[in-house]
């Protein structure tokens, strides 16, 4: 799918306001309503824009701990990474999970309530023999900079 201008301001607007108004939006990228909501229904449709979401602040819910972890698969075969893919997708506290070139074949983000939740994660996972050999776990101590919008401007610069 091409992106024009205007399609590139839609996303960059939706990056950081996923909550803003139809009507805030086609004025902020100078479009009517009707042209505007087109074009942000062809962009759902193409799968551009995969979701809208909240982003919650974890400190004023409760208690938690957020956690990297560092996984290498016993075995490198195809079908060793589509089961570990297959299984991480059923558990909620790995709130994502991506594949590495290098040295480790993973690395997963897990939020738990506090450490012992998530040793009893790490058991239960490899108790279920999803693959792991070894695992490196890094707790986070400080969230520095994290959950930003993408810089799309950048990437689609032309």
């Amino acid at each position: 799918m091409q992106l024009d201008k205007r399609d590139i301001e839609i996303l960059v607007v939706l990056s950081t306001e996923g909550r803003i108004s139809k009507a805030e939006l086609a004025e902020r990228v100078g479009l009517s309503a009707t042209p505007c909501w087109n074009r942000l229904k062809r962009l759902e449709k193409a799968g551009m824009i995969e979701s809208y979401r909240a982003e919650i602040n974890l400190k004023k819910i409760g208690p938690h701990v957020g956690v990297f972890v560092a996984v290498e698969l016993a075995d490198h075969t195809a079908a060793s990474f589509r089961a570990f893919e297959a299984a991480v997708q059923h558990y909620d506290e790995v709130t994502g999970c991506w594949a590495l070139g290098g040295g480790y074949d993973y690395l997963m983000q897990i939020v738990t309530k506090d450490i012992d939740a998530y040793q009893r994660l790490i058991d239960e996972m490899l108790e279920a023999h999803i693959g792991v050999a070894r695992y490196f776990t890094y707790v986070v101590t400080k969230s520095v900079k994290g959950g930003g919008a993408p810089p799309l401007e950048l990437l689609l610069n032309r």
